[in-house]
């Protein structure tokens, strides 16, 4: 796959697991591990980046006596996940037809 395109493929899948609930690093690949690799020397840059675009926020917590720094989605990060799904919209339309033109070869 495309390095840009899974870039931005994995971007979508962190915000997406954090629609469900704020979450830290460790946790964020083991709740993406079913669907993408992600190791932590991915996952903390791609973070930093979230972060740098507003797309999340992040706060410490302490979490048995040491902080542990956890990501909150902000609405622009909602946002951002909603016009991935439009574009998608139209990818899905070109795949379709390319798929139909093969099989009629």
């Amino acid at each position: 796959m495309k390095i840009q395109l899974k870039k931005g493929l994995l971007d979508i899948c962190v915000l997406a697991v954090l629609t469900e609930e704020d979450s830290y690093g460790y946790k964020l690949i083991q709740d993406t591990k079913d669907i993408v690799e992600i190791s932590e020397s991915t996952l903390y840059p791609i973070l930093r980046r979230l972060e740098e675009n507003k797309y999340l926020n992040s706060y410490k917590k302490e979490f048995n006596g040491r902080l542990r720094k956890y990501y909150q989605i902000t609405d622009r990060g909602i946002k951002h996940i909603y016009d991935f799904l439009d574009e998608w919209k139209d990818m899905i339309k070109i795949y379709q037809f390319i798929k139909e033109k093969i099989k009629n070869e």
